[in-house]
C-alpha cells in the first residue's frame, strides 16, 4: 500500500509511520507541518489539496495531527474554542474530505481522537468536544463513503512519551507506549472495519 501519514514527526505519528513501514509491505509517505517527505498546513484547503495533488493516487491516509486547547473553561472565549476546533477537529475532517478523492477503491482513512472524550479532565472541555466531533464524523461518514472506502479513528490515552509535557493534566493516569498505540493504526489501515473507534489504554 501507498500510505500517507500526516503528523509523522509527532509523538503519535512517528511511531505509526515506523510501524507501518517496519516490514517493507508499504510505501509510507511522512508528512509534517515543517518536516518530512512533504509539508502541509491542514488548517487550509489549498495546502491539503496541493499535498494530495503532489503525491497522487494513494491507498490509505492517517491523520495524527492537530492540537487541542487545554485551558480553564471560565477563561476560554468562543474565539479560542473556534480556533482550537479549526486546528484539531476541522483539520482532520478536511484531510478526510479532500483526501477521499485520491484514494483507491477499498482505501482507508484513519483519524485521531483521544481519551478526553470518554474521561474528561480538568481544563479539557475543548479536547473533549474536538475528540467527540472526530468520532461522530467517523461513525457517520462510514455510512456514506462509496467505492469501499473505510474510515476509523484511534483514541489513545496518555502516551508515555508525552508524560513530561502533558502528564500534569492527567494525574494518576497510566500511560501507554507509543508502539502499542501504533498497532491500532495498523489494525485500522490493514483491517476490514469501518466506522470504528479503536481505544487504546482506556
Amino acid at each position: 500500500m501507498k500510505i500517507v501519514v500526516i503528523g509523522a514527526g509527532g509523538d503519535v505519528g512517528r511511531p505509526v509511520a515506523d510501524e507501518l513501514g517496519r516490514d517493507g509491505k508499504h510505501e509510507v509517505i511522512r508528512v509534517g507541518r515543517t518536516r518530512g517527505d512533504h509539508q502541509v498546513d491542514i488548517t487550509r484547503d489549498d495546502s491539503v489539496s496541493a499535498l494530495f495533488e503532489q503525491i497522487g493516487p494513494i491507498d490509505a491516509i492517517v491523520a495524527a495531527a492537530g492540537n487541542v486547547i487545554l485551558a480553564p473553561v471560565e477563561k476560554m472565549t468562543a474565539a479560542d474554542f473556534h480556533r482550537g476546533l479549526q486546528d484539531k477537529l476541522l483539520s482532520q475532517v478536511r484531510v478526510a474530505l479532500i483526501g477521499q478523492h485520491y484514494l483507491s477503491d477499498g482505501g482507508s482513512i484513519t483519524l485521531t481522537s483521544g481519551i478526553a472524550v470518554d474521561d474528561p479532565i480538568a481544563q479539557g472541555s475543548h479536547a473533549a468536544a474536538s475528540n467527540a466531533g472526530i468520532e461522530g464524523f467517523v461513525r457517520a461518514a462510514a455510512c456514506d463513503f462509496r467505492r469501499g472506502i473505510r474510515i476509523n479513528a484511534v483514541s489513545p490515552t496518555m502516551l508515555l512519551e508525552s508524560m513530561n509535557r502533558f502528564g500534569r493534566f492527567f494525574p494518576g493516569y497510566e500511560g501507554v507506549p507509543a508502539t502499542r498505540v501504533a498497532m491500532a493504526y495498523r489494525r485500522s489501515v490493514e483491517g476490514v472495519h469501518s466506522g470504528r473507534v479503536y481505544r487504546v489504554g482506556h
